[in-house]
This record gives structure tokens, C-alpha cells and sequence, in this order.
């Protein structure tokens, strides 16, 4: 059985400085204050590693970001927040070698906690060598590592082999012999170093096409935090804020018809393309708008483009948002023969919205349609969304949704493309003998191929095992717990 050891930084990644993961961790797990008191750090971490004393930097980065921080949020981090910027940062010619071997081991100077979900899930690894974070007894991280010197992870490497020599080393050059792994790398027969090429002799047949991509992601931050990015988005932030409260205030104010032109003032732009219908007329019953769902935002954006209020049926958005809602929401209960009703007697009265996915997707994936909406009408208009934004994601599985709308509008250009497709005909409908299921296998597959997304069969159950470790049902909770929750907001700011 061939088999390959590899680094991490630098050889599989593509940085071989952790510093913007451990920002992540700071800012995900605890809040702003550790955010930036690691970053005032940095210039102290850099000198260290000039200096020689790589380690000593990395021990500092590892204590500011973790010490004091519960193991589990470490965990939830790990688990849905730094496999979306691992990937990104990941080296695809070295992926390419390093997924050709039988047996596949990972080392890597971050504590083992970080980066084990994606390097076994994602680069499809067998084993992750690093040092290991300590914990006292009330599971709060101590910020000290245990296994980290080079002859304990040597010898880590040996047991793995049972003492035979791995077919494969992968690690960049070193100067420094503190941070090399060269006594690990040695125990190798072959070792090399990056850039790889793909058209060398380590490129088996069976080689994997590519890693398992990642679909789900939370985080509020959308680029990684290297020192420069984290400058900037803590000097925004203030005025963030400011601009966040005027864009809400003034989009509540104005009339629908004036929001698109007035927006533009304030930075943010739609972008439409195609014909949207008509308002309802006569004794019609309303048309159904059937939209990806991108962001809390979709149905108020496509309702300031149809310049008239569209009620937009919801499950589980904060009571914060549906009171700062622009438009009328339909809250379901997800009881099927209950939501139909309420569908069919909104539709009665005009124009709707709904989006069937049921929860948010950030990445280019649709997730499965629920087939209900095909039931109900046969006056189908499929809306495709998209969005982009600078520095802040307006979505979160893990923290309070009340702030989405908020994170949203304290991005500096945010950018909405709605893309309006022609109504369903007959023939595609339930009308015509088609199963519900059909039809809505059917408006995904064009709502994917109009933005370039790849349709999957993912609901908002899987989402929300992946990101928060529960299956995303909403329950009727007591005052009591829900004033627990907002103050749980704030903690990143008491830490």
C-alpha cells in the first residue's frame, strides 16, 4: 500500500501562515474584543517568527485566540466556519498528489481540533498529526498545547506506519529548523516540495478528481481575515453600523417604487433581467413568485422591483426581522394540510412569494425544492436570486437571526441580481398530470442552470446538522429563554 505524509501550511494550503484562521476563531468563537486584540498582537507574532521563534509566536496565537473559550464553540467553528476558507486556500496541484496515495496522513502545526473535519471529510485524509488543545474541568480551552515538539509528532508518525517507512513526504523548504518538519519528513523513502507539478510521475490513475466541496457554511465573515482585510473591517465597522441604521430607516420610510433609484445613493444596486408579470387583475388569483433563497432579503428586494408589497411566506425568522419587514410575512408552521391553506387563501388575494428550499445556501448549490407550492397553483413564475457582498455574510445558522438584515446593510456595495423567467406553462404544471415532485424537480433544474448553480437533493435538516448540530426545527420557547438567547448575543463583547 503506497502511502503519503504531508504538511499542511504551505504544502496542501497554499499560506503557510495560520494566523487568519486563528482571527477566524477569535471573531467566531468570542467576539470583536479578542478579534482585535489579536490582531494588535500581530506585529509581536511577526517579530518572533524574524527572530527565529516561530513556536513561541504560534503558542501566543494559539492562547489570545482560545484561552477561556468553550470547547464546544472551538468545535462549532471548526465544523462550519474554516473548511469554506480552508478550501479556498487550498493548493489543487498538490491536492492532486497528495489524493493519489492509498493511505494519506496530514501534519500540521495548528492544534488537531481546527483542522481535522476538513482534512478527514473534505481532503478525504486518514489521519491528522497535531498538537492537541488543552481543557480544564468546565471544558474552557486553558489556551496551552500538549504533543507539539518535533520528535512527539515523529514518533506519532512512526506508530501510525507501525515503523515502515511511508512512500511519500510533502512539506515546502524551511530555513528555520524550529518550524521544519525535516526529522518527520525524513522517516519518508521520497521526499518533495512544492510547486508541484501535475504532470510529474506522483500522478496515479486513480487519483481523486477533486476534494468533497463544501456546501454548508456559516461565519458572519466573508474573506479571510489576513491582517490587512481584519484592519479594514474594523475600521469599517463604526461606520458600518452608521450606514446599516440609515439604509434600514430610509428603505422603511420611502414607497417601494423610489427604494431601487434611492439605493443607489447609499451604495447598494439591483441588477433585473427579464419580464416581470403584471400585477393580479380581475377575479385571477395571484401569481406565485417560486425564488432561490439566498438571504433574508430576497422577497423584500423582489418586492421594491415589482414596486408593490408582495407577502413573502416565512418559518423561521427572527420576531425582530418580521417587524422591521417592509412587507406583510406568512409565518408556517411546516403542518402540510395547515400551510397549504394559508397558501391557497394568500393566493386568493393576489401575488406571493415563497421560496422552497426552505433555508439559505451561500455557495453555487440549490437545495431540494419542496414540492407543496406545485400543489397549490398553476400560475408558477420562477425568480432566480443572487447576491454579493464585500465583508459580511446576511445569514447564520449558528448565531441570531435578527441580525441578518443588519450584517447585510453594513456591507459597503451590496449587489442583488434578480432574474425573472417566464411563467410555468400549463403543460409543466400539476394541471396537466404532472406530480408535484415533478414540477418542482423541474423549476429547480431551470433556476440552477439560469445562475450556474448545481441542483443537489441537501434540505434545511442537513444544513442545519452540518452547521449547528441539530436538525433546524423552530419551537415555541418561554420569554425566559429567549432574552437568554440576545443576551447570549452580546457575550462576545463581555469576554
Amino acid at each position: 500500500m503506497e502511502s503519503v505524509v504531508s504538511e499542511l501550511e504551505g504544502t496542501l494550503l497554499k499560506d503557510y501562515d495560520p494566523f487568519s484562521y486563528f482571527m477566524l476563531v477569535a471573531f467566531e468563537a468570542s467576539g470583536l474584543i479578542r478579534f482585535a486584540l489579536l490582531l494588535i498582537l500581530w506585529p509581536l507574532i511577526q517579530l518572533l517568527n524574524m527572530v527565529g521563534m516561530r513556536d513561541t509566536g504560534l503558542k501566543v496565537m494559539i492562547f489570545v485566540a482560545v484561552a477561556g473559550v468553550p470547547k464546544s464553540e472551538i468545535e462549532s467553528v471548526a465544523r462550519a466556519v474554516l473548511p469554506k476558507f480552508y478550501m479556498d486556500d487550498l493548493d489543487m496541484d498538490a491536492w492532486k498528489v497528495f489524493s493519489s496515495y492509498d493511505k494519506r496522513v496530514v501534519v500540521t502545526k495548528t492544534p488537531r481540533i481546527m483542522v481535522e473535519r476538513f482534512v478527514k471529510e473534505h481532503l478525504r485524509a486518514d489521519e491528522v498529526i497535531g498538537s492537541e488543545l488543552s481543557f480544564n474541568r468546565f471544558g474552557l480551552a486553558t489556551g496551552l498545547v500538549q504533543g507539539d515538539s518535533i520528535n512527539t509528532i515523529s514518533e506519532r508518525v512512526a506508530k501510525i506506519f507501525n515503523n515502515e517507512a511511508p512512500t511519500l513526504g510533502m512539506a515546502r523548504h524551511s530555513t528555520t529548523s524550529s518550524s521544519s518538519y525535516d526529522s518527520v519528513f525524513q522517516l519518508c523513502k521520497e521526499q518533495i516540495q512544492p510547486p508541484f507539478k501535475t504532470n510529474q510521475k506522483y500522478n496515479h490513475p486513480h487519483e481523486l478528481l477533486r476534494p468533497h466541496p463544501v456546501i454548508f457554511h456559516d461565519g458572519r465573515l466573508v474573506k479571510r481575515p489576513t491582517p490587512a482585510t481584519s484592519l479594514l473591517i474594523l475600521l469599517w465597522l463604526p461606520l458600518g453600523i452608521l450606514l446599516a441604521i440609515i439604509r434600514i430607516m430610509v428603505g422603511s420610510i420611502l414607497p417601494f417604487w423610489a427604494i431601487p433609484h434611492i439605493s443607489r445613493l447609499f451604495g447598494g444596486k439591483v441588477i433585473v433581467k427579464g419580464k416581470p408579470p403584471p400585477p393580479p387583475s380581475g377575479r385571477n388569483s395571484g401569481v406565485l413568485f417560486v425564488c432561490t433563497h439566498r438571504t433574508l432579503m430576497d422577497p423584500v428586494v423582489l418586492s421594491s422591483v415589482l414596486q408593490r408589497k408582495i407577502p413573502a411566506v416565512t418559518y423561521s425568522i427572527s420576531r425582530l426581522s418580521e417587524i422591521l419587514s417592509p412587507i406583510p410575512t406568512v409565518r408556517l408552521t411546516r403542518t402540510r394540510h395547515v400551510d397549504a391553506e394559508k397558501i391557497k387563501r394568500e393566493l386568493s388575494k393576489g401575488d406571493l412569494v415563497v421560496c422552497p428550499e426552505g433555508t439559505t445556501c451561500r455557495e453555487p448549490f440549490l437545495l431540494r425544492f419542496s414540492a407543496l407550492f406545485a400543489e397549490l397553483t398553476d400560475r408558477i413564475v420562477p425568480v432566480a436570486m443572487n447576491y454579493r457582498v464585500g465583508f459580511f455574510h446576511a445569514t447564520t445558522a449558528r448565531g441570531w437571526k435578527g441580525l441578518d438584515p443588519i450584517f447585510f446593510f453594513m456591507n459597503p456595495r451590496p449587489v442583488y441580481e434578480v432574474t425573472f423567467l417566464n411563467q410555468l406553462p400549463v403543460e409543466a404544471t400539476c394541471s396537466s398530470g404532472k406530480s408535484p415532485h415533478d414540477v418542482a424537480n423541474y423549476v429547480q433544474r431551470i433556476l440552477g442552470a439560469t445562475l450556474g448553480f448545481e441542483c443537489t437533493n441537501f434540505t434545511r435538516k442537513d444544513k442545519y446538522r452540518v452547521l449547528a448540530g441539530n436538525d433546524g426545527s423552530v419551537s415555541c420557547t418561554s420569554l425566559v429563554d429567549r432574552i437568554m438567547k440576545v443576551v447570549s448575543t452580546f457575550k462576545p463583547f463581555l469576554q
